[in-house]
Order: C-alpha cells, then sequence, then structure tokens
C-alpha cells in the first residue's frame, strides 16, 4: 500500500477524530499563508494569490458541511495543505 492509501483508510477509519482536526490545522496553515500575502503587498496587492488561498480553504470546509465521501474530503485537504505550503513558502522566499 501506498501512504495516500493507508493515509486514506486511516481517515475513513478514524473521520470523526480528523475533521476538527483538519479544519483547526488548514485553518492555521490558511490564516499564515494569508498573513505572508498581506505582508508582502506593499505597493502591489497579490489578489489572486489571497484568493487562491481563501478558494481552498472553503472548497475544503464546504466539503465537510455537505458530508461528500470521505475520499473527496481527503483529497481536498491535501490540496488545500499543498497550496497553503506553496504560498508560504513563495512569501518567504519574497521578504527574504
Amino acid at each position: 500500500m501506498t501512504l495516500y492509501t493507508k493515509g486514506l483508510d486511516d481517515f475513513r477509519e478514524h473521520l470523526t477524530l480528523y475533521v476538527p482536526l483538519s479544519i483547526i490545522f488548514q485553518s492555521c496553515i490558511g490564516s499564515i499563508a494569508a498573513m505572508l500575502i498581506m505582508m508582502n503587498s506593499g505597493r502591489t496587492f497579490h489578489f489572486l494569490d489571497l484568493t487562491m488561498v481563501v478558494i481552498f480553504a472553503m472548497a475544503y470546509n464546504g466539503s465537510l458541511y455537505a458530508q461528500m465521501k470521505p475520499k473527496i474530503i481527503f483529497n481536498l485537504f491535501i490540496a488545500t495543505v499543498l497550496v497553503h505550503m506553496t504560498f508560504i513558502v513563495i512569501n518567504l522566499l519574497r521578504l527574504a
């Protein structure tokens, strides 16, 4: 089994435990990404960057509220964390 399938199986098995944990985690990572985007937006406001961070966070939260299948929720969680981490790295490099 791959790391993805192990993670998905564990996510399905312990869904009620992972939902609040993942909401808190992705909200914290998303707020850090948004903060760094705002810190780097001196003369030019990075509207698209901030929009992407918010869209992915809302998509993940919406999938939870809509009670979608665990595989969709898990995939959105991975995508959300990857997008947020990408923008964190990009904006940390811009600050340097």
